[in-house]
């Protein structure tokens, strides 16, 4: 009798899920700190948003009616299924663009497989999800570049496209505005419990179905609200709180969330309190505990919002007589939430949150 070859489950090659597996901005600060001459780079007139505030891309104005967004990501398997992974980890890169109100124009893939470990078949459907994305988004994939690696990885270095007048940055908010959130939260603790089997086929589909839409309804929707809609940023690996802390940092102004207002996953409650929580989003809460007053919110919910996403939703800034706008442009433009979280105040110290 012919044995059946188990299917190749991609997770188990992989120490974190998906952008769980980022360094944590501790981290990063600890790293940057070491760069010699970070500091002293030269300044350039034409770089609209660079590395001073943590900004989710690079932009560049080529001419007074067009600039260049340039932003790189890539991860570990987040999901067993080749091809759904390419698919996420193509959302995932894109969103940075459309986080800065621009439009994806060409991407090249970024590989990294262990050429004695996994078939290339397995590959190939990898680079199937990650083109299937691009083309959905009228976006092209140019080339690429990989390298052989024990532990497989994905992603794509991404070009967009954006007016200089229009781009959306983690820091143009403004005392006053209202915050709106454009997906549910709780990938984390989805992808944390598919890596420990503790995840049901349906809880899984579903997540994968957040991951995989584009934030280009969002993107979409911000741009018809217009100048209203002040400031942006998507919320991947370091949780609502950790993007939000950057948006607050970068615009000089304090947050306030309603916990009770911010959209989770059907479930991911129920894993939460079954001890379903991401390395990533530990160290999360951990950097965010000196900037946010949790007041009475039990620990489970504040790990919650600081679960580390994979390709979640923009956060957007609007004006507050704009913000039914803002919501109402985002339910048409079909996102997967539109919910008002919070607001921002110039009340207390900036870079700082109060959760209600």
């Amino acid at each position: 009798m012919t044995a059946i070859e188990e299917p190749v489950r991609l997770t188990r090659f992989s120490h974190g899920a998906g952008c769980a597996c980022k360094l944590s901005p501790a981290d990063l600060r600890t790293v940057l700190g070491l760069v010699n001459g970070l500091g002293d780079a030269p300044t350039d007139p034409d770089l609209l948003v660079g590395l001073d505030t943590s900004d989710d891309a690079a932009v560049y104005r080529l001419r007074d009616d067009l600039a260049v967004v340039v932003t790189t990501d890539f991860f570990t398997p987040i999901v067993d299924d080749p091809y759904d992974w390419g698919r996420i980890a193509a959302t995932n890169a894109l969103s940075d663009v459309y986080a800065m109100g621009g439009t994806p124009l060409l991407a090249l893939n970024l590989v990294a497989w262990p050429r004695e470990g996994l078939p290339f078949s397995l590959l190939a459907r990898v680079l199937d999800g990650g083109a299937d994305v691009l083309r959905r988004a009228g976006a092209l994939v140019a080339g690429g570049h990989s390298i052989d690696d024990a532990e497989p990885k994905y992603g794509l270095a991404v070009v967009g496209t954006v007016h200089p007048d229009a781009v959306l940055t983690n820091a143009g908010a403004r005392a006053g505005d209202v915050l709106v959130l454009t997906k549910p939260i709780g990938l984390g603790v989805i992808s944390t419990a598919l890596k420990r089997d503790a995840a049901t086929d349906a809880l899984v589909a579903r997540a994968i179905e957040v991951m995989t839409a584009l934030n280009a309804g969002a993107r979409d929707a911000a741009v018809e609200v217009g100048p209203a809609v002040h400031g942006a940023t998507d919320v991947t690996g370091f949780g609502l709180l950790g993007h939000l802390r950057e948006l607050c940092a970068g615009s000089g102004l304090h947050a306030v969330i309603d916990a009770a207002a911010v959209p989770v996953i059907d479930g991911v409650r129920d894993l939460l309190a079954a001890g379903m929580i991401a390395g990533g989003t530990q160290r999360n809460h951990a950097f965010v505990s000196d900037s946010v007053d949790f007041g009475a919110l039990p620990e489970t919910e504040q790990l919650l919002l600081a679960d580390a996403q994979t390709s979640g939703g923009l956060l957007l800034a609007v004006a507050p007589e704009s913000a039914d706008a803002l919501v109402a442009a985002c339910r048409a433009h079909g996102t997967l939430a539109a919910r008002v979280v919070g607001h921002l105040t110039d009340t207390a110290p900036p870079g700082t949150i109060s959760i209600i």
